[in-house]
């Protein structure tokens, strides 16, 4: 077995974590600091760590196994993890990037699970990225880590077809799912020294930004389609949202209405046509219209159509969107 040490952070991390303690030697966990959640404001470990504690308890992981969260990776932290005789590094959504110098505590080198096809979307938001641009297929890479984001070859591949339906939360958590074993095969092949490696062409690489809180403004000029997939895309955060009155309304489901059944009318996208009992709030688009299925308020709960326009009686024949007021709360993301 080989003696792995484990980075990542948030949830979807948690089923590699646990694919790799199952099958080989967990001698370190590399983790972001707690962070401060609710109102009360109390610290809260990553989910990572929670995990990696539960293993513990359950003998899967050693109950001696240090969990290093610093905020940045310095010689303390080398320290730490040279000091466990670490054979490989292996990472899914850890957030940091990491230098020559931790690179050089593995001898068998960095592993990385990456939730496309590289070297389609490299970057921090693959899924986002993938929905948004309407891909026909995305998928999960392990590939070895490099200086340069995810650039590094590739180990293994595996394609996750998309029809257009799927919601960012729910592919990233197929796609950590289906790439944990596919982890914990790679590694089993570098135990075994039979691993092939291909590298990247960096002529075919696009890249995917860190998303921020303003990202899901919705432009109602666009088609249909589009504006489904950025409602999708930005699902759960940072949530796909217009204006109405200067007051942000947080659109969580919607899907496209088919041309042969759409009424035919002529009004500005963005208007608010109607309510159709069956599909939901209908929104004229820039081409095509679109049925809102479920709609929030800023700060209030997420409601269905029906019980939104109950509460909204003037909803009908409003405009949609507007101009946003200059934010300061600008990003989040986990580099996966």
């Amino acid at each position: 077995m080989l003696r792995v040490v484990f980075a990542g952070s948030p949830q979807c991390a948690v089923y590699a974590l646990e694919a790799v303690a199952r099958e080989h030697t967990i001698v370190a966990i590399l983790t972001n600091p707690p962070s401060r959640q609710g109102r009360s404001g109390n610290l809260v470990p990553t989910e990572v760590e929670t995990a990696a504690r539960a293993l513990m308890a359950q003998g899967c992981i050693p109950s001696d196994t240090p969990i290093l969260n610093p905020e940045k990776i310095d010689d303390a932290t080398r320290a730490a993890i040279a000091a466990q005789e670490p054979d490989v590094l292996s990472c899914f959504a850890y957030g940091h990037i990491f230098g020559p110098k931790t690179l050089a505590l593995f001898p068998k080198g960095a592993i990385n699970l990456h939730p496309s096809l590289l070297p389609r979307w490299r970057g921090c938001a693959p899924i986002p990225a993938a929905i948004l641009a309407q891909d026909s297929c995305t998928g999960i890479t392990i590939q070895r880590l490099a200086r340069q984001m995810d650039s590094g070859d590739i180990l293994e591949q595996k394609c996750i077809p998309l029809d257009g339906s799927e919601y960012a939360d729910e592919l990233l958590d197929r796609a950590s799912r289906e790439g944990a074993p596919l982890l914990v095969d790679v590694l089993h092949r570098l135990e075994a020294g039979t691993l092939t490696e291909r590298p990247q062409n960096p002529q075919e690489a696009t890249y995917s930004a860190m998303l921020c809180k303003d990202d899901g403004v919705i432009d109602w000029s666009q088609s249909a389609q589009a504006i489904s997939a950025r409602i999708r895309a930005f699902h759960p955060w940072p949530g796909a949202f217009t204006l109405v009155r200067g007051e942000r309304l947080i659109l969580r489901n919607a899907h496209v209405i088919d041309d042969a059944s759409s009424p035919i009318k002529e009004q500005p996208a963005g208007f608010v046509i109607g309510i159709d009992k069956k599909e939901g709030i209908l929104v004229q688009t820039g081409s095509g219209l679109l049925a809102l299925e479920t709609l929030q308020w800023s700060g209030k709960k997420a409601l269905d159509y029906k019980a939104f326009a109950n509460g909204t009686r003037d909803f009908p024949g409003t405009i949609l969107g507007g101009t946003l007021p200059q934010s300061t709360d600008n990003t989040q993301g986990t580099h996966l």
